[in-house]
């Protein structure tokens, strides 16, 4: 409450332009330590708006109007609000306030830890129980005489932001896994994400090697021969890298790179071209300015579409998901995914292509445990990429966004395919953002496990 300079302002209009309402709501706005609330003047309705301060991505203050003050709250949901001040003071207080209250500095300050639901400690360890990520390797039929656990990352030794269980290839020792772990960007070092019991292909994930114009490592060459031994019908791989072959070479100048095929002679190198988070940020920016213009034509609406390169994104990811179901299913290839550090395009690529393999992820539990495999425990930068704390800017990107839309898109193609419909994923999607629970906090397992995360706050 420190950072409420006037927690109430009468006479306050409110404009929710994301819903097209033409009309300003009078009311007042009240300013809690989580929520913005505005509720109308009209006493039948007495309408309350409530915006969760997490929730808010920028506040603007166009210049003042003879009317008074305005302000323009954008949310990470994609919803505008113009809120009109009467007196210029309280506009500025009103906006600083939004400001610091958006943008909290520590975990403490997140919705999730700094209200007490009431939910005992029982429930609240239930609720983590409900997505078993071993039951559902299980399920897939690991561990087996291909596939087994390995101690190696106990305690995060290995890899910090890998989880400490983790399924590799039988022949993999301990030290060929340490030696392929200093070989890649970050020590995520190949591992197992997905097993199909028919073709015994698997799914599996890393990141980028470290390998320059010339470097190469004995052991990491033995990791991906283990992966490919691990599918008794196959005698080589695919490497999917998906990032643009011209972005993977000029890693290569840093020390970085992608695998030299004369190096690892089983392996196929598949380039797909997913573009960075940078690129990615842009297009989202674009469509929707797109989605702000006021009263555009057709014509305006599918050029700004197409200027946005929005759509094209979307493709290449369906497309890197497509290209591993196939090898999977069809040819009986196994296939080991990265993109530079492993944690972004990565996830993408692997949970699309679980959907298409597997029915399971269709259901409403099977995509909670595909987000919480590829997604949670396998390591994906959320406080970073969804703002959660005040950062770089340049660290934000539409990820998981993105992953969420290319479900939306087969689930409008095939919607007897899917358990669930779009409701359950903008639900999904906006409490990415909220921090309502405790899921989506951190950015790796480790972070979640050290910091007792899941002894405060309450799972999804």
């Amino acid at each position: 409450m420190e950072h409420i300079r006037t927690p109430k302002v009468e006479n306050v209009r409110l404009l929710d332009r994301s819903s097209g309402q033409r009309k300003a709501s009078v009311g007042t706005l009240y300013l809690s330590a989580t929520h913005a609330i505005f509720v109308e003047n009209n006493p039948e309705t007495r309408k309350e708006t409530w915006v969760l301060h997490s929730m808010v991505s920028s506040v603007e203050r166009p210049p003042i109007i003879p009317a008074g003050s305005q302000l323009i709250l954008r949310c990470k949901d994609f919803r505008v609000f113009q809120i009109l001040i009467p007196q210029e003071r309280d506009c500025m207080d009103v906006h600083t306030s939004l400001v610091r209250l958006s943008r909290p500095e520590k975990y403490s300050e997140l919705y999730c830890l700094s209200f007490n639901p009431s939910v005992n400690k029982e429930e609240r360890e239930e609720s983590w129980k409900f997505v078993d990520l071993m039951a559902d390797y299980k399920r897939m039929g690991v561990p087996n005489n291909l596939w087994v656990t390995t101690a190696a990352n106990n305690e995060y030794r290995v890899c910090d932001t890998y989880p400490s269980e983790l399924f590799v290839p039988k022949s993999a020792t301990p030290t060929i896994i340490v030696g392929s772990s200093r070989f890649r960007s970050r020590g995520r070092f190949p591992a197992l994400a997905y097993f199909h019991q028919d073709t015994l292909a698997a799914v599996c994930r890393c990141s980028q090697p470290l390998s320059g114009f010339s470097g190469r490592c004995q052991e990491d060459e033995m990791m991906l021969q283990a992966v490919m031994k691990s599918n008794p019908g196959s005698d080589y791989i695919y490497v999917v890298d998906t990032r643009p072959k011209l972005n993977a070479m000029a890693n290569r100048a840093a020390g970085k790179g992608y695998e030299n095929e004369d190096h690892y002679t089983n392996i196929k190198l598949q380039f797909i071209g997913i573009e960075n988070i940078h690129v990615m940020r842009s297009s989202q920016q674009k469509i929707i300015d797109v989605g702000e213009m006021r009263s555009p034509s057709m014509t305006d609406f599918l050029w700004g579409l197409e200027n946005s390169g929005w759509l094209k994104h979307i493709k290449a990811i369906l497309d890197a998901g497509v290209f591993i179901s196939r090898a999977v299913a069809d040819e009986g290839i196994s296939v080991l995914v990265h993109c530079s550090d492993g944690w972004d395009r990565t996830a993408q690529a692997c949970s699309v292509a679980s959907i298409l393999l597997d029915p399971f992820y269709r259901t409403t539990k099977g995509l909670m445990v595909l987000i919480e495999r590829d997604w949670v425990s396998f390591g994906h930068k959320f406080s970073h990429r969804y703002a959660h704390l005040d950062g770089d800017p340049k660290e934000v990107s539409p990820v998981i966004d993105q992953f969420l839309e290319c479900v939306w898109q087969l689930s409008e193609q095939f919607p007897c395919a899917f358990e669930f419909n779009e409701r359950f994923l903008i639900a999904i999607h906006t409490h990415v953002y909220s921090c309502h629970f405790g899921n989506f906090l951190g950015n790796c397992q480790k972070e979640h496990t050290l910091d007792g995360l899941k002894r405060f706050v309450k799972s999804m």
